[in-house]
């Protein structure tokens, strides 16, 4: 599993509770660009429109030897979800007001393209204070044992 692009801020916003691997439509070049790391899931988010979910504002860069005139980087592309997960998903972003956020892209053994996405809720800003203490605290800790 080679991974291609990470959204480190997913963790920090946002309270994940399930993660969910899902194929991505693209085209041929979207893929060979992908191929030579040159995407961000920086500012992406997952919507709902009539039942299918869209991946927005994902950017991959056009890959030079392509021949697509008007390539748009930053396109909306579907997921591939299966239907019992996007019952799941739909349902929770309408009744518990989740959020579904892009955490990883990656190939997996086959060759596809792969993205793991969460279902999440944001934290507020006393939750994100508390996780930096924890993940602070476990650095000092692994310190102090590692130099006993």
């Amino acid at each position: 599993m080679k991974i291609v692009a990470n959204n480190k801020r997913a963790n920090f916003d946002y309270d994940i509770t399930l993660k969910i691997s899902s194929g991505l439509v693209l085209s041929g070049s979207e893929v060979k660009s992908l191929r030579n790391n040159s995407s961000s899931l920086k500012e992406a988010y997952v919507e709902e429109k009539s039942g299918e979910l869209w991946l927005c504002n994902c950017f991959i860069k056009k890959y030079e030897s392509s021949s697509d005139k008007d390539f748009n980087p930053i396109r909306k592309r579907k997921l591939l979800v299966s239907k019992k997960d996007l019952d799941k998903l739909i349902g929770s972003i309408k009744k518990e007001g989740f959020t579904i956020v892009p955490i990883s892209m990656f190939f997996n053994d086959k060759g596809l393209v792969k993205i793991n996405i969460g279902l999440g809720r944001g934290k507020k800003k006393y939750d994100k204070r508390q996780s930096q203490k924890l993940k602070d605290w476990n650095k000092s800790k692994e310190r102090l044992l590692k130099n006993n």
